[in-house]
Protein backbone atom coordinates (compact mmCIF):
# COMPACT_ATOMS: atom_id res chain seq x y z
CA UNK A 1 0.00 0.00 0.00
CA UNK A 2 1.69 3.31 -0.87
CA UNK A 3 1.85 6.57 0.83
CA UNK A 4 -0.83 8.12 -0.79
CA UNK A 5 -3.37 5.53 -0.20
CA UNK A 6 -2.26 5.13 3.75
CA UNK A 7 -2.98 8.81 4.33
CA UNK A 8 -5.86 9.24 2.35
CA UNK A 9 -7.97 6.31 4.41
CA UNK A 10 -6.69 7.93 7.77
CA UNK A 11 -8.25 11.11 6.65
CA UNK A 12 -11.21 9.70 5.18
CA UNK A 13 -11.76 7.27 8.63
CA UNK A 14 -10.76 10.01 10.81
CA UNK A 15 -12.94 12.61 8.81
CA UNK A 16 -16.17 10.03 9.10
CA UNK A 17 -15.62 9.26 12.87
CA UNK A 18 -15.09 13.08 13.49
CA UNK A 19 -18.59 13.54 11.60
CA UNK A 20 -20.14 10.75 14.01
CA UNK A 21 -19.16 12.16 17.07
CA UNK A 22 -19.69 15.43 16.68
CA UNK A 23 -23.22 15.14 15.38
CA UNK A 24 -24.32 12.45 17.29
CA UNK A 25 -21.95 11.79 20.69
CA UNK A 26 -20.90 15.35 20.85
CA UNK A 27 -17.58 14.32 22.72
CA UNK A 28 -14.02 16.23 22.74
CA UNK A 29 -12.83 15.53 19.70
CA UNK A 30 -9.57 13.43 21.02
CA UNK A 31 -11.98 11.83 23.39
CA UNK A 32 -14.83 10.58 20.83
CA UNK A 33 -12.20 9.80 18.28
CA UNK A 34 -10.53 7.50 19.97
CA UNK A 35 -13.57 5.89 21.35
CA UNK A 36 -15.32 5.45 18.06
CA UNK A 37 -12.21 4.12 17.04
CA UNK A 38 -12.35 1.15 19.58
CA UNK A 39 -15.29 0.64 19.16
CA UNK A 40 -15.40 -0.04 15.45
CA UNK A 41 -11.86 -1.82 15.71
CA UNK A 42 -13.92 -4.67 18.47
CA UNK A 43 -16.95 -4.82 16.20
CA UNK A 44 -14.60 -5.37 13.34
CA UNK A 45 -12.82 -8.09 16.08
CA UNK A 46 -16.52 -9.74 16.30
CA UNK A 47 -17.41 -10.04 12.81
CA UNK A 48 -13.73 -11.55 12.05
CA UNK A 49 -15.64 -14.80 13.53
CA UNK A 50 -18.07 -14.67 10.38
CA UNK A 51 -16.12 -13.13 8.36
CA UNK A 52 -12.52 -12.04 8.67
CA UNK A 53 -12.19 -9.43 5.09
CA UNK A 54 -12.38 -6.55 6.96
CA UNK A 55 -10.42 -7.26 9.83
CA UNK A 56 -7.44 -8.15 7.56
CA UNK A 57 -7.99 -5.01 5.56
CA UNK A 58 -7.67 -3.02 8.94
CA UNK A 59 -4.50 -4.84 10.13
CA UNK A 60 -3.13 -4.32 6.54
CA UNK A 61 -3.36 -0.66 6.92
CA UNK A 62 -1.98 -0.63 10.42
CA UNK A 63 1.07 -2.84 10.06
CA UNK A 64 1.71 -0.42 7.10
CA UNK A 65 2.10 2.92 9.54
CA UNK A 66 5.38 3.11 11.62
CA UNK A 67 3.35 4.90 14.58
CA UNK A 68 6.82 5.52 16.29
CA UNK A 69 8.51 7.15 13.51
CA UNK A 70 5.45 9.14 12.20
CA UNK A 71 4.32 10.62 15.81
CA UNK A 72 7.87 11.32 16.99
CA UNK A 73 9.68 12.26 13.78
CA UNK A 74 7.21 14.03 12.31
CA UNK A 75 3.59 14.84 13.49
CA UNK A 76 5.20 15.77 17.19
CA UNK A 77 7.08 18.66 16.14
CA UNK A 78 3.71 20.08 13.76
CA UNK A 79 1.56 19.23 17.18
CA UNK A 80 4.24 20.53 20.01
CA UNK A 81 4.45 23.79 17.22
CA UNK A 82 0.83 24.50 16.91
CA UNK A 83 0.70 24.04 20.86
CA UNK A 84 3.00 26.22 21.77
CA UNK A 85 2.06 28.83 19.50
CA UNK A 86 -1.22 29.24 20.99
CA UNK A 87 -0.35 29.37 24.37
CA UNK A 88 0.15 32.71 26.42
CA UNK A 89 3.99 33.83 26.54
CA UNK A 90 2.83 35.90 29.48
CA UNK A 91 1.51 33.80 32.23
CA UNK A 92 3.81 31.35 30.87
CA UNK A 93 6.45 33.67 31.69
CA UNK A 94 4.62 34.13 35.35
CA UNK A 95 4.82 30.29 36.22
CA UNK A 96 7.94 29.83 34.28
CA UNK A 97 9.89 28.33 37.35
CA UNK A 98 6.83 26.03 38.55
CA UNK A 99 6.51 24.71 35.18
CA UNK A 100 10.14 24.26 34.68
CA UNK A 101 10.20 22.07 38.21
CA UNK A 102 7.21 20.01 37.06
CA UNK A 103 8.99 19.37 33.24
CA UNK A 104 12.08 18.48 34.74
CA UNK A 105 12.27 17.08 38.49
CA UNK A 106 8.88 16.02 38.40
CA UNK A 107 9.38 14.07 34.74
CA UNK A 108 12.82 12.35 36.36
CA UNK A 109 10.92 11.75 40.28
CA UNK A 110 7.83 10.05 38.07
CA UNK A 111 10.18 7.85 36.20
CA UNK A 112 12.08 6.32 38.91
CA UNK A 113 8.74 5.90 41.11
CA UNK A 114 6.98 4.21 38.47
CA UNK A 115 10.08 1.91 37.58
CA UNK A 116 9.98 1.21 41.42
CA UNK A 117 6.22 0.58 41.60
CA UNK A 118 6.52 -1.33 38.56
CA UNK A 119 9.09 -3.69 39.07
CA UNK A 120 7.13 -4.61 42.64
CA UNK A 121 3.60 -5.10 41.04
CA UNK A 122 5.21 -7.42 38.25
CA UNK A 123 6.90 -9.84 40.67
CA UNK A 124 3.58 -9.80 43.28
CA UNK A 125 1.94 -11.03 39.49
CA UNK A 126 5.02 -12.68 38.88
CA UNK A 127 6.62 -11.27 36.06
CA UNK A 128 9.71 -11.37 36.46
CA UNK A 129 11.60 -7.86 34.81
CA UNK A 130 14.39 -6.34 35.00
CA UNK A 131 14.19 -3.03 36.98
CA UNK A 132 16.04 -1.00 34.17
CA UNK A 133 13.27 -2.20 31.86
CA UNK A 134 10.95 -0.97 34.68
CA UNK A 135 12.37 1.94 34.42
CA UNK A 136 12.29 2.45 30.84
CA UNK A 137 8.27 2.29 31.38
CA UNK A 138 8.55 4.88 34.14
CA UNK A 139 10.01 7.03 31.24
CA UNK A 140 8.04 6.60 28.50
CA UNK A 141 5.04 6.83 30.76
CA UNK A 142 5.72 10.03 32.85
CA UNK A 143 5.14 12.34 30.12
CA UNK A 144 2.25 13.83 29.96
CA UNK A 145 0.18 15.04 26.69
CA UNK A 146 -0.46 18.71 26.23
CA UNK A 147 -2.43 17.19 22.71
CA UNK A 148 -5.12 15.62 24.85
CA UNK A 149 -5.75 17.84 27.65
CA UNK A 150 -5.58 21.53 25.97
CA UNK A 151 -9.14 21.01 24.34
CA UNK A 152 -10.63 19.96 27.56
CA UNK A 153 -9.15 23.05 29.31
CA UNK A 154 -10.62 25.27 27.20
CA UNK A 155 -13.99 23.86 27.22
CA UNK A 156 -14.60 23.89 31.24
CA UNK A 157 -12.82 27.79 30.47
CA UNK A 158 -10.35 26.42 33.12
CA UNK A 159 -8.40 29.16 35.04
CA UNK A 160 -5.73 30.76 32.85
CA UNK A 161 -2.54 30.00 35.98
CA UNK A 162 -3.93 26.54 36.07
CA UNK A 163 -4.22 25.96 32.12
CA UNK A 164 -0.62 27.24 31.54
CA UNK A 165 0.66 25.09 34.34
CA UNK A 166 -1.53 21.87 32.91
CA UNK A 167 -0.04 22.93 29.45
CA UNK A 168 3.17 24.47 29.88
CA UNK A 169 4.37 21.17 31.88
CA UNK A 170 3.11 19.12 29.33
CA UNK A 171 4.72 20.81 26.40
CA UNK A 172 7.84 20.73 27.84
CA UNK A 173 7.80 17.24 29.44
CA UNK A 174 7.15 15.51 26.59
CA UNK A 175 10.79 16.63 25.23
CA UNK A 176 12.44 16.12 28.82
CA UNK A 177 10.62 12.89 28.99
CA UNK A 178 11.60 11.73 25.02
CA UNK A 179 15.41 12.50 26.14
CA UNK A 180 15.22 10.71 29.47
CA UNK A 181 13.73 7.71 27.94
CA UNK A 182 15.99 7.28 24.98
CA UNK A 183 19.19 7.98 28.05
CA UNK A 184 17.84 5.08 30.03
CA UNK A 185 17.48 3.21 26.55
CA UNK A 186 20.99 3.66 25.73
CA UNK A 187 22.02 2.20 29.37
CA UNK A 188 19.51 -0.95 28.73
CA UNK A 189 20.76 -1.53 25.61
CA UNK A 190 24.81 -0.80 26.13
CA UNK A 191 24.93 -2.28 29.93
CA UNK A 192 28.20 -1.40 31.72
CA UNK A 193 29.88 0.79 28.35
CA UNK A 194 28.07 3.39 29.63
CA UNK A 195 28.98 5.91 32.24
CA UNK A 196 27.37 8.45 34.54
CA UNK A 197 29.41 11.23 32.58
CA UNK A 198 28.10 10.22 29.10
CA UNK A 199 24.35 9.93 30.74
CA UNK A 200 24.43 13.44 31.98
CA UNK A 201 26.69 14.35 28.58
CA UNK A 202 23.61 13.38 26.45
CA UNK A 203 20.91 14.86 28.39
CA UNK A 204 22.50 18.37 29.25
CA UNK A 205 23.34 18.40 25.30
CA UNK A 206 19.61 16.82 24.18
CA UNK A 207 17.91 19.50 26.65
CA UNK A 208 19.84 22.53 26.43
CA UNK A 209 20.62 22.05 22.65
CA UNK A 210 17.11 22.26 21.80
CA UNK A 211 16.19 24.83 23.72
CA UNK A 212 18.67 26.62 21.75
CA UNK A 213 17.99 25.35 18.14
CA UNK A 214 14.48 26.70 19.10
CA UNK A 215 15.21 30.35 20.36
CA UNK A 216 17.54 30.86 16.61
CA UNK A 217 14.77 29.00 14.75
CA UNK A 218 12.28 31.28 16.55
CA UNK A 219 14.69 34.70 15.82
CA UNK A 220 15.26 33.88 12.41
CA UNK A 221 11.87 33.30 11.69
CA UNK A 222 10.56 36.60 13.35
CA UNK A 223 13.41 38.21 11.44
CA UNK A 224 11.94 36.74 8.15
CA UNK A 225 8.17 37.23 9.04
CA UNK A 226 9.28 41.29 9.51
CA UNK A 227 11.05 42.15 6.86
CA UNK A 228 7.94 41.07 4.49
CA UNK A 229 4.21 41.72 4.24
CA UNK A 230 2.92 39.04 2.20
CA UNK A 231 0.72 36.33 4.25
CA UNK A 232 1.43 33.57 1.59
CA UNK A 233 4.88 33.20 2.24
CA UNK A 234 4.75 34.29 5.98
CA UNK A 235 3.17 30.39 6.53
CA UNK A 236 5.08 28.85 4.68
CA UNK A 237 8.21 30.33 6.16
CA UNK A 238 6.16 28.71 9.81
CA UNK A 239 6.17 25.35 7.98
CA UNK A 240 9.92 25.67 6.46
CA UNK A 241 10.60 26.65 10.54
CA UNK A 242 9.38 23.40 12.07
CA UNK A 243 9.99 20.68 9.12
CA UNK A 244 13.75 22.10 8.93
CA UNK A 245 14.07 22.84 12.31
CA UNK A 246 13.49 19.54 12.92
CA UNK A 247 15.79 18.05 10.28
CA UNK A 248 17.75 19.99 11.65
CA UNK A 249 17.68 19.02 15.43
CA UNK A 250 17.76 15.08 14.40
CA UNK A 251 21.08 15.17 12.36
CA UNK A 252 22.56 17.20 15.18
CA UNK A 253 21.17 14.80 17.89
CA UNK A 254 19.63 18.00 19.64
CA UNK A 255 16.11 17.47 21.04
CA UNK A 256 13.36 18.50 17.82
CA UNK A 257 9.89 18.48 20.66
CA UNK A 258 11.79 20.56 22.58
CA UNK A 259 13.51 23.32 19.70
CA UNK A 260 9.71 23.34 18.55
CA UNK A 261 7.92 24.44 22.11
CA UNK A 262 10.46 26.78 22.43
CA UNK A 263 10.18 28.14 18.68
CA UNK A 264 6.25 28.39 18.41
CA UNK A 265 6.44 30.01 21.91
CA UNK A 266 9.11 32.60 20.74
CA UNK A 267 6.89 32.91 17.19
CA UNK A 268 3.70 32.99 19.00
CA UNK A 269 4.85 35.89 21.58
CA UNK A 270 2.54 38.90 22.02
CA UNK A 271 5.54 41.50 21.13
CA UNK A 272 6.79 39.68 18.29
CA UNK A 273 3.23 38.85 17.23
CA UNK A 274 2.25 42.55 16.75
CA UNK A 275 5.94 43.66 15.16
CA UNK A 276 6.38 41.18 12.71
CA UNK A 277 2.89 40.50 11.61
CA UNK A 278 -0.29 42.44 9.65
CA UNK A 279 -3.42 41.59 11.08
CA UNK A 280 -4.57 39.36 8.41
CA UNK A 281 -1.03 37.41 8.85
CA UNK A 282 -1.71 36.75 12.10
CA UNK A 283 -4.77 35.77 11.18
CA UNK A 284 -4.28 33.40 8.58
CA UNK A 285 -1.01 31.86 10.50
CA UNK A 286 -3.52 31.29 13.16
CA UNK A 287 -6.30 29.67 11.22
CA UNK A 288 -3.77 27.28 9.59
CA UNK A 289 -1.69 26.07 12.62
CA UNK A 290 -5.05 25.45 13.95
CA UNK A 291 -6.28 23.13 11.25
CA UNK A 292 -3.13 21.83 11.29
CA UNK A 293 -3.67 20.73 15.05
CA UNK A 294 -6.89 19.50 14.60
CA UNK A 295 -6.28 17.67 11.46
CA UNK A 296 -3.28 15.36 12.63
CA UNK A 297 -4.81 15.19 16.09
CA UNK A 298 -7.69 13.75 14.43
CA UNK A 299 -5.48 10.96 12.67
CA UNK A 300 -3.13 10.47 15.46
CA UNK A 301 -6.61 9.33 18.14
CA UNK A 302 -7.60 7.29 15.21
CA UNK A 303 -4.45 5.69 15.00
CA UNK A 304 -4.30 5.00 19.15
CA UNK A 305 -7.31 3.49 18.42
CA UNK A 306 -6.67 1.29 15.52
CA UNK A 307 -3.37 0.17 17.60
CA UNK A 308 -5.51 -1.96 19.75
CA UNK A 309 -4.88 -4.52 16.90
CA UNK A 310 -0.79 -4.71 17.58
CA UNK A 311 -1.51 -5.98 21.04
CA UNK A 312 -0.96 -9.50 22.61
CA UNK A 313 -4.27 -10.33 24.48
CA UNK A 314 -2.34 -12.10 27.47
CA UNK A 315 -4.50 -12.06 30.92
CA UNK A 316 -1.13 -11.53 32.82
CA UNK A 317 -0.31 -8.47 30.61
CA UNK A 318 -3.85 -7.04 30.62
CA UNK A 319 -3.97 -7.39 34.56
CA UNK A 320 -0.95 -5.84 34.93
CA UNK A 321 -2.28 -2.93 33.22
CA UNK A 322 -5.50 -2.61 35.04
CA UNK A 323 -3.06 -2.46 38.86
CA UNK A 324 -0.74 -0.20 36.59
CA UNK A 325 -3.45 2.78 36.71
CA UNK A 326 -3.70 3.93 40.20
CA UNK A 327 -0.48 3.38 40.77
CA UNK A 328 0.98 5.57 37.96
CA UNK A 329 -1.42 8.76 39.57
CA UNK A 330 -0.10 7.97 42.89
CA UNK A 331 3.59 8.26 41.43
CA UNK A 332 2.32 11.47 39.70
CA UNK A 333 0.46 12.75 42.79
CA UNK A 334 4.19 12.15 44.47
CA UNK A 335 6.04 13.59 42.04
CA UNK A 336 4.48 16.69 41.40
CA UNK A 337 3.79 17.44 45.18
CA UNK A 338 7.57 18.96 46.09
CA UNK A 339 7.67 21.46 43.20
CA UNK A 340 3.40 22.68 44.08
CA UNK A 341 4.14 23.13 47.53
CA UNK A 342 7.12 25.11 47.19
CA UNK A 343 5.97 27.40 45.03
CA UNK A 344 2.23 27.66 46.07
CA UNK A 345 2.56 30.44 47.97
CA UNK A 346 4.38 32.46 46.12
CA UNK A 347 2.03 32.09 43.12
CA UNK A 348 -1.29 31.72 44.17
CA UNK A 349 -2.17 28.23 42.95
CA UNK A 350 -5.79 27.05 42.63
CA UNK A 351 -6.98 25.06 45.88
CA UNK A 352 -6.46 21.26 44.91
CA UNK A 353 -3.92 22.27 42.38
CA UNK A 354 -1.96 18.69 43.01
CA UNK A 355 -4.92 16.73 42.55
CA UNK A 356 -6.24 18.51 39.10
CA UNK A 357 -2.82 17.98 37.94
CA UNK A 358 -2.36 14.39 38.57
CA UNK A 359 -6.07 13.36 37.45
CA UNK A 360 -5.44 16.24 34.62
CA UNK A 361 -2.21 14.75 33.41
CA UNK A 362 -3.45 12.79 30.55
CA UNK A 363 -1.45 10.10 28.89
CA UNK A 364 -1.49 9.82 25.08
CA UNK A 365 0.28 8.89 21.86
CA UNK A 366 3.69 10.04 22.54
CA UNK A 367 3.68 7.22 25.29
CA UNK A 368 2.35 4.51 23.12
CA UNK A 369 4.90 5.59 20.29
CA UNK A 370 7.78 5.17 23.05
CA UNK A 371 6.49 1.81 23.99
CA UNK A 372 6.67 0.32 20.37
CA UNK A 373 10.22 1.28 20.28
CA UNK A 374 10.98 -0.83 22.71
CA UNK A 375 12.86 -4.35 21.63
CA UNK A 376 11.36 -8.00 22.38
CA UNK A 377 14.30 -8.14 24.94
CA UNK A 378 13.27 -5.35 26.77
CA UNK A 379 9.40 -7.08 27.06
CA UNK A 380 7.59 -4.97 24.48
CA UNK A 381 4.68 -6.71 24.51
CA UNK A 382 3.99 -6.78 28.04
CA UNK A 383 4.96 -2.70 28.68
CA UNK A 384 2.92 -1.97 25.08
CA UNK A 385 -0.46 -3.30 26.84
CA UNK A 386 0.02 -1.67 29.96
CA UNK A 387 0.55 1.65 28.30
CA UNK A 388 -2.43 0.87 25.88
CA UNK A 389 -4.66 0.38 28.66
CA UNK A 390 -2.76 3.39 30.77
CA UNK A 391 -3.93 5.39 27.59
CA UNK A 392 -7.12 4.81 27.27
CA UNK A 393 -8.24 4.83 30.54
CA UNK A 394 -6.25 8.36 31.00
CA UNK A 395 -8.00 9.94 27.93
CA UNK A 396 -11.42 8.48 28.17
CA UNK A 397 -11.83 7.93 32.14
CA UNK A 398 -9.33 11.09 32.88
CA UNK A 399 -10.23 13.02 30.34
CA UNK A 400 -14.52 13.01 30.51
CA UNK A 401 -14.27 13.87 34.21
CA UNK A 402 -11.37 16.21 34.58
CA UNK A 403 -13.33 19.05 33.66
CA UNK A 404 -16.24 18.39 36.64
CA UNK A 405 -12.63 18.86 39.03
CA UNK A 406 -11.73 21.63 37.70
CA UNK A 407 -15.10 22.96 38.12
CA UNK A 408 -15.46 21.80 41.33
CA UNK A 409 -12.23 23.39 43.04
CA UNK A 410 -12.00 26.66 41.01
CA UNK A 411 -16.11 27.44 40.98
CA UNK A 412 -14.90 30.52 43.35
CA UNK A 413 -11.97 31.58 40.85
Amino acid sequence: MDIFTIISILVVISATFGYINARFMKLPNTIGLMSITILFTLIVLALSYFDDTLLEKEKELISEIDFETVLLDIMLSFLLFAGALHTSFQQLKVQRKPILAFATLGTITSTFIVGVFIYYLLQIIDLRVDFIYCLLFGALISPTDPIAVLGILKQVNAPKKLETKIVGESLFNDGVGVVIFLTIFQIAKGGSDITFGHVAEMFVVEVIGGIALGLALGWITYRLLKSIDDYDIEVIITIAAVMGGTVLAQKLHLSAPLAMVTAGLLVGHDTIRNTSMSEVTEQYVDKFWELVDILLNTILFVMIGMEILVLTFDMEYILAGILAIPLLLFARFLSLMLPIKFYAKKLDFVPKTNLIMTWGGLRGGISIALALSLSQEMHRDLFLVITYIVVVFSIIGQGLTVGKLIKKYTKEE
